[in-house]
């Protein structure tokens, strides 16, 4: 671990979906089924691809932005007539950490290029809008060591953290550390709350 002071390289809030969400649409006879889902990094992105594509069908076409990590496939479907669109529909929803699989039956009538890149983008944005979402704030792990006498002074600051574990073995008499999860952008004020209930300095360790 190393101690910090500042939260400049924290990672930023993001809005993503809450569940997964669905819809259907048919194009001159082509059904296009629209799956999406929050994912937090490539590995769930690929279990979600897997768990919902449907191997009969004629393509099964996805996308997913995961911060500045993207990734889409045409599955068959000329060049970026079904991937690309997807994504972009996945950019204009402002949604991250987000994939959309969608999935088309060929009826019969082939769409053309533009009306690929409509069809599959367009049921990629009808997916995606006024689905359910949530803000989500990415947690630090943080610790600090402090002396057993101020042990009831730090926990008297609310500042909402989560996992908070203690490690008595820090090779420092009288000393335990506190270990915990919390918001990035609580973290400055936490140490100016700290350092202020205790009347002496307590590094917050990132």
């Amino acid at each position: 671990m190393s101690s910090s002071s500042s939260t400049s390289s924290a990672p930023s809030p993001y809005t993503t979906l809450v569940g997964r969400v669905h819809c259907e649409r048919e194009i001159k006879r082509s059904k296009f089924i629209a799956i999406a889902a929050s994912v937090p990094n490539e590995r769930a992105a690929m279990s979600f691809l897997n768990e919902v594509k449907d191997p009969r069908a004629t393509h099964n076409c996805w996308a997913y932005k995961v911060g500045e990590q993207l990734r889409f496939n045409d599955d068959g479907e000329p060049s970026s007539t079904a991937g690309k669109p997807i994504y972009s529909a996945i950019v204009s929803s402002g949604l991250d950490r987000v994939m959309v699989v969608v999935i088309r039956y060929f009826g019969g009538i082939k769409l053309g290029t533009g009306g690929l890149v409509r069809a599959y983008g367009g049921t990629a944005s009808e997916c995606l809008k006024d689905a359910p979402t949530c803000l989500v704030k990415p947690k630090a792990h943080v610790g600090m060591e402090v002396p057993f006498d101020l042990l009831g002074t730090v926990y008297h600051q609310h500042f909402q953290a989560e996992d908070i574990k203690q490690d008595y073995d820090t090779g420092k008499d009288g000393t335990v550390v506190v270990m915990f999860k919390v918001e990035y952008e609580k973290i400055e004020s936490l140490g100016s709350a700290v350092n202020s209930a205790c009347s002496r300095k307590i590094e917050l360790l990132l």
